[in-house]
């Protein structure tokens, strides 16, 4: 009972910290830098915009974008974090990179930020586990993030100006890559 109890702490622990970074990020941001923290997200097709794959994530037009965020990284974080945190680590790194590298390749010019393509990310790997693994949990897992969440994948074609479609597309093919991937626990 003491393992289980550490492990929920631990977990609570890394994605409260993760959230945490992120909500400083934009409160420094908006306080202190003016939005020029912004800056750092990708550029398609520029050098320069390559940095943006390991901060863009981290970075929000405002709060609103944040907190539109926050929820579902928790939720569907905790999802895969339940698996194992060794998991969560590499699926969230498969879904960063990949959805990052392709909106850096394939995204529209402009500036793209947000944690959106990793909750993508964790919506497409959330969805895959059960094609790959053929457990009872995981298709449960898959009808729950399907039936919360599936009406947020028409997100991943272009709809309204200034959202990067690009970003929850490659991200939720980095998922999908990730569910094949990483090893099942």
């Amino acid at each position: 009972m003491k393992e289980i109890v550490s492990e929920i702490k631990s977990q609570i622990w890394i994605l409260g910290s993760i959230v945490g970074l992120m909500w400083l990020v934009e409160v420094l941001d908006v306080s202190v830098f003016h939005y020029q923290l912004d800056t750092w997200g990708i550029l398609p097709r520029q050098a320069i915009g390559l940095r943006g794959i390991l901060f863009a994530p981290f970075l929000h037009v405002n709060y609103a974008h944040l907190s539109a965020n926050t929820v579902p990284f928790l939720i569907l974080g905790w999802l895969i974090m339940s698996q194992s945190i060794a998991n969560f680590v590499i699926v969230s790194i498969i879904c960063a990179v990949v959805g990052g590298f392709g909106t850096w390749l394939f995204g529209a010019t402009g500036l793209h930020i947000g944690a959106s393509g990793v909750v993508f990310g964790y919506i497409g790997y959330l969805l895959a586990l059960y094609y790959f693994d053929r457990r009872l949990s995981s298709g449960l897992i898959a009808l729950f993030v399907g039936f919360s969440y599936g009406s947020v994948l028409w997100g991943i074609f272009p709809s309204l100006p200034g959202i990067s479609w690009e970003g929850h597309l490659f991200g939720f093919l980095g998922g999908i890559l990730a569910a094949k991937l990483v090893p099942k626990s």
